[in-house]
């Protein structure tokens, strides 16, 4: 294996255990720094699929309790958008999808910065809105767990229950927009023998984020990875814009 594909591998096993721990930002995280080593939509697929097994493990590790009205409320029409945004993809360029997610992440990211106990109303209304938003914004650039959780943590769930609800809404939406991806063609047949390798990496990464999950502080934790994240974000705006331009 090329000495990239070993470092696109590394990246995600790490980028599991923030997810894990945060309870969000696994793709947040993994999907500018994949599209270092891939052409965007074959980043935007493999981490999907990455993001897919971690939810599952996620769910595995930290089953107990499930709110089935925010899975129900949050979750439909998170799924159905998905699907929407998904099917747009391959209408844009990867130039315009780049820009997109880097002033996306920005945003999302120093909003919660600025305001770390933001969060949605807990009413059915919020719920479907932000689940419809937020399924759309994944299905479209590949990444939206942080909106998600702004809308969630307004519920107060316990740390585990909430992790566990997350993750069934993420590996849904996951689940519907991925064979959009696949069927428009974002995967090449080179790139088939990730799929195992991915889903050994996000099992290994879920569990060791499991691990270590209550032993850091997670404000202060929560704003490491949001710094981390646009930082991350203003190298890929800068990357769309030079693209563009040339």
């Amino acid at each position: 294996m090329e000495a990239a594909n070993i470092i696109f591998i590394i990246i995600g096993f790490f980028s599991e255990i923030v997810g894990t721990m945060a309870g969000f930002g696994s793709s947040t995280i993994y999907l500018p720094l994949a599209s270092y080593f891939l052409d965007f939509k074959t980043a935007l697929v493999l981490v999907a699929i990455f993001h897919f097994f971690g939810n599952i493990s996620r769910i595995a590790f930290f089953r107990h309790g499930l709110d089935k009205k925010v899975l129900l409320l949050f979750g439909i029409p998170s799924f159905v958008l998905s699907l929407l945004g998904a099917t747009l993809v391959g209408n844009l360029s990867q130039t315009l999808l780049k820009f997109m997610l880097g002033i996306f992440l920005i945003v999302i990211s120093a909003t919660f910065l600025l305001r770390p106990k933001l969060a949605f109303p807990a009413n059915a209304k919020s719920l479907v809105l932000g689940g419809g938003i937020s399924g759309f914004i994944v299905g479209l650039i590949g990444t939206g767990g942080a909106l998600r959780a702004g809308f969630l943590t307004g519920l107060k769930m316990e740390k585990e229950k909430y992790i566990a609800t997350a993750a069934v809404i993420a590996l849904g939406t996951d689940a519907t927009r991925i064979p959009s991806y696949i069927s428009a063609g974002f995967l090449p047949e080179q790139y088939h023998y990730f799929v195992p390798i991915l889903f050994g990496t996000a099992v290994a990464g879920s569990y060791v984020g499991r691990k270590i999950v209550n032993r850091i502080d997670q404000d202060k934790f929560k704003k490491m990875v949001l710094i981390a994240i646009i930082l991350a974000s203003i190298k890929f705006i800068a990357d769309g814009i030079i693209e563009f331009l040339g």
